[in-house]
């Protein structure tokens, strides 16, 4: 969702910011190293450093960048428990379309991976779809900003 978010906007985000955490800087994202922070605290779980983080982020970013910060963090607290809480596989549009993000974030280290299998179909289809998904995404975002 992100990478579709960043290809609609034409925004020049970088992806790697993702897990490279507070060490990428703004990652090309409005108050990103703050936002990043602020989550990476939020998840970590020392108060100290949350309350730090807290306060930057409203000081450099407003009180409603903060509370739609908070909002977010709690939101994918919850998707990730409860998808890793069940073994919710990828589905197979989804695991052919995310194949070169993952391994360029080293999300296939992880054990929970283990739970989806991409065939040798997905493998060697998988780019084509993601080309012609990251051109339509970038078309798209363009004609709906020209109007």
């Amino acid at each position: 969702m992100l990478r579709a978010s960043i290809e609609y906007t034409g925004n020049d985000a970088q992806i790697l910011g993702i897990s490279q955490g507070a060490k990428a800087g703004d990652a090309g994202i409005e108050h990103g190293e703050l936002l990043t922070r602020f989550a990476e605290a939020a998840v970590q779980g020392d108060a100290a450093e949350l309350a730090t983080a807290r306060d930057a982020l409203r000081a450099g970013g407003g009180s409603r960048l903060l509370v739609d910060a908070a909002g977010v963090v709690g939101n994918f607290e919850r998707m990730v428990r409860i998808a890793d809480g069940t073994g919710i596989p990828l589905d197979g549009m989804v695991d052919t379309l995310s194949g070169d993000i993952r391994e360029e974030l080293g999300l296939e280290q992880f054990s929970s991976r283990r739970l989806s299998q991409t065939s040798s179909l997905t493998k060697w289809f998988g780019p084509v779809l993601r080309g012609a998904a990251h051109r339509a995404l970038r078309f798209a975002g363009r004609r709906a900003r020209s109007r």
